[in-house]
């Protein structure tokens, strides 16, 4: 999924963590994250920390990866 912003990132997670069937309180158990700031993750917030971002996709097996538009590397 191409993302063009935090609703499509948020969106990616969740569709992601379901697949695992694992639920947002069982991911905040593990991380040490909040249960509210990964639904506001998974809703789009677009203040929510990049660190954390990134570390939730990695840890639900989603690679963040950023190409040059146009298909350039």
């Amino acid at each position: 999924m191409k993302i063009h912003d935090s609703a499509s990132f948020g969106e990616s997670l969740r569709k992601q963590r379901k697949r695992l069937r694992v639920t947002q309180a069982m991911l905040a158990e593990h991380t040490g994250f909040s249960v509210s700031f990964i639904s506001d993750l998974e809703n789009g917030k677009p203040t929510a920390e990049l660190g954390k971002a990134i570390y939730l996709a990695n840890l639900l097996g989603l690679d963040v990866t950023l190409t040059e538009r146009g298909g350039g590397q």
